[in-house]
């Protein structure tokens, strides 16, 4: 007789069965609405740099001739990466402590939130912000850090959690899935 075409599938979510302390029901917002997520937010601040600068910040961004140009085109060099890296961690950490997630996450109704579906305290923020610059940094950010977190935000190996959200034990969950009380502290 032909093997038995039945199989049993442990219950619950996808969440659930990653990650053992997910609440009931709880959604992992895919890969994809992360990574436009953060380039829309990273947009929207290289948007506002550029309005209050008259674009000479963006301009002076990826000059990488300013650092052979002499002392002063060097300091302003560094100078403007300093603004934009200061201006983005500015932006994720309060945006995080007011909203529980920056404005192109609400837009894609994704919630960072800890394993267990609970809101994350202020003192989070920070060192998460600081982590998300990694992306940031010309050519290796983007090529290495964002390819392999965009993989592993997709890969049950990974648990569908990028580096950030290892180490800072949250993960990013569909807003709409998460229990009545985490829904409610969202902004």
């Amino acid at each position: 007789m032909a093997d038995d075409p039945v199989t049993i599938v442990k219950g619950g979510t996808l969440a659930q069965n990653i990650i053992g302390s997910a609440p009931e029901g709880m959604l992992i917002a895919p890969s994809w609405k992360r990574v436009l997520a953060f380039m829309l937010d990273v947009m929207l601040i290289s948007i506002v740099l550029g309005f209050f600068t008259g674009g000479r910040l963006m301009m002076g961004l990826y000059n990488f001739e300013l650092i052979t140009a002499g002392g002063r085109y060097t300091a302003e060099f560094f100078i403007n990466w300093f603004v934009f890296l200061s201006a983005l961690y500015l932006y994720f950490k309060y945006t995080g402590q007011t909203m529980g997630r920056s404005l192109a996450q609400r837009g894609f109704r994704i919630a960072i939130v800890h394993d267990n579906g609970t809101m994350l305290e202020h003192h989070h923020w920070g060192p998460r912000a600081v982590a998300k610059m990694v992306y940031l940094l010309p050519v290796i950010g983007p090529l290495w850090f964002g390819l392999r977190d965009t993989f592993n935000a997709g890969s049950t190996n990974a648990e569908y959690r990028t580096a950030v959200d290892l180490k800072h034990h949250t993960v990013a969950a569909v807003d709409w899935s998460l229990p009545s009380e985490t829904r409610l502290r969202l902004r």
